[in-house]
């Protein structure tokens, strides 16, 4: 999935090779806001490859996919605490919350706790002393993660399966 841009009336659907039924899906187009691009669009596009001319359900799945995949990226890797960045991996969620619930129950006798952020090429390690802290961490990521569920929720539920299909009567 990618963000383009384009003119106004950029098409939904085009077949960009015929001979390999390659097909390009545009959704989200929403008009730049500048004097420089008053008939510019911005949009999120996915190619697939179909084997015979797509049916509404074939662009509903990939369509549907690649938002998914790109909220699944955001998720694993665009959570930002204290400016460090932190991998939400299911194993590194799982294994936030068991170390939060313990600090918890046990009122704080687990703590000092030590994560690894980061990246792999530059890890940062660090240590959580208080509850305070690392409340305030996991309650972060779980807030990151729920708004970015909801937000390709939104994107999905934006979406006109109607101009999809009135595109897909007219494509070659």
């Amino acid at each position: 999935m990618n963000i383009s841009s384009g003119t106004k009336g950029i098409a939904l659907i085009e077949c960009i090779n015929p001979y390999i039924k390659k097909y390009r899906l545009r959704w989200n187009v929403t008009p730049i806001e500048s004097e420089e691009s008053e008939n510019q669009v911005q949009f999120f596009e996915t190619d697939f490859v179909s084997k015979a001319k797509p049916r509404l359900q074939d662009v509903k799945t990939a369509i549907l996919q690649a938002i998914n995949q790109d909220t699944d990226n955001k998720i694993l890797s665009g959570f930002i605490w204290n400016g460090m960045s932190v991998w939400l991996s299911s194993e590194n969620q799982f294994n936030y919350k068991a170390a939060y619930d313990l600090t918890l129950q046990s009122n704080g006798q687990t703590l000092p706790v030590l994560f690894k952020f980061g990246t792999i090429d530059n890890p940062i390690y660090y240590t959580f002393k208080t509850i305070e802290e690392l409340s305030d961490f996991y309650i972060s990521a779980m807030k990151y993660i729920s708004d970015t569920l909801a937000e390709g929720w939104r994107m999905k539920d934006s979406i006109d399966w109607n101009l999809y299909e009135e595109e897909l009567k007219n494509l070659q």
